[in-house]
């Protein structure tokens, strides 16, 4: 059985606690900051859900959702699936939203978000955000990974804070504390080197570009920077510089997320290895295990 809903993803707003002990069937919002929420989010499917979200959310910016319990994804009307799961941090970057969350059938989920508008990450951190989390036509996933042992504390230092009331000081550290992690991963480190040159970013936007659309394919760094025209050296300082990392880690962490989604989707480990540029489904199984924390069959067993 199949229910389809239509509802206002942020549906209730309110600078009160949040009842992480309460039963909520939805999303329930605490604003900490001019541009920064709090968005704790919870359903119990008896069957398959599907929400249909229309509410855009105001502005533009960041979107960092920790995964407390359960599984579920989101799935834009025009663009990419965004998968949210226990033990997981999802990073995405906004500047509109128009599609539906699917929420397997007896899932119980539960999702702490943290909402940070392009305005407050302007304020405190300045233009570096820019160049690396750009908002462009919708939702765009940026990281999916397993939550850090830093995070997870300070996840239940923050639950308890909202249980309990405590004083937004509180909150405020744990929540910047979070979002610091995320993003420190994902922004340059200012640099007193001269800024790159606007061709030379082209092609380094034009790079990564590549990597999310030719997951399959056996890239290098050498194939790419001839495909874009910039020297091997050039390449890997320029991708450092705008998204923070290099060419190697992004395209790996894109081709787990990917095959973790194919693998949700009810395809074989080989058929995902495939998909995700590895000739030997044995390679990809030991990959994927490193990144997940458990192996490419874990995810079939918790379907059936």
């Amino acid at each position: 059985m199949l229910i389809h809903m239509q509802t206002d993803s942020l549906s209730m707003h309110s600078d009160a606690p949040l009842p992480a002990e309460k039963p909520l069937q939805g999303s329930q919002c605490c604003v900490l900051d001019d541009g920064l929420s709090i968005v704790l989010t919870r359903y119990r499917a008896k069957h398959t859900l599907v929400e249909e979200s229309h509410t855009p959310h105001t502005g533009a910016g960041v979107i960092v959702t920790f995964g407390l319990q359960g599984h579920s994804d989101y799935r834009e009307r025009w663009g990419p699936r965004i998968d949210f799961g226990h033990g997981h941090t999802t990073v995405t970057t906004f500047d509109h939203s128009q599609g539906e969350r699917h929420i397997p059938e007896g899932e119980t989920v539960l999702q702490l978000r943290l909402v940070a508008s392009t305005g407050w990450l302007a304020r405190y951190l300045g233009e570096r955000y820019q160049a690396a989390l750009p908002a462009s036509g919708g939702i765009r996933p940026l990281a999916f990974q397993p939550t850090s042992p830093v995070s997870r504390a300070h996840l239940q230092a923050l639950q308890v804070c909202l249980q309990t009331g405590s004083a937004r000081l509180q909150q405020h550290i744990h929540a910047l504390s979070l979002l610091g992690e995320q993003l420190e991963t994902l922004l340059p480190e200012p640099s007193p080197t001269r800024n790159i040159a606007s061709a030379d970013a082209e092609r380094i936007v034009q790079a990564r570009e590549i990597l999310l659309s030719e997951l399959d394919r056996p890239l290098t760094l050498a194939y790419l920077g001839a495909r874009v025209g910039l020297g091997e050296q050039k390449l890997k300082q320029g991708f450092r510089c705008m998204f923070g990392t290099t060419p190697q880690h992004f395209l790996h962490q894109q081709r787990m997320r990917r095959a973790h989604t194919l693998l949700e989707s009810g395809q074989q480990a080989a058929q995902a290895a495939y998909a995700t540029g590895y000739r030997h489904p044995s390679n990809f199984s030991a990959a994927f295990t490193r990144f997940f924390g458990y192996a490419p069959k874990a995810i079939k067993q918790r379907k059936s």
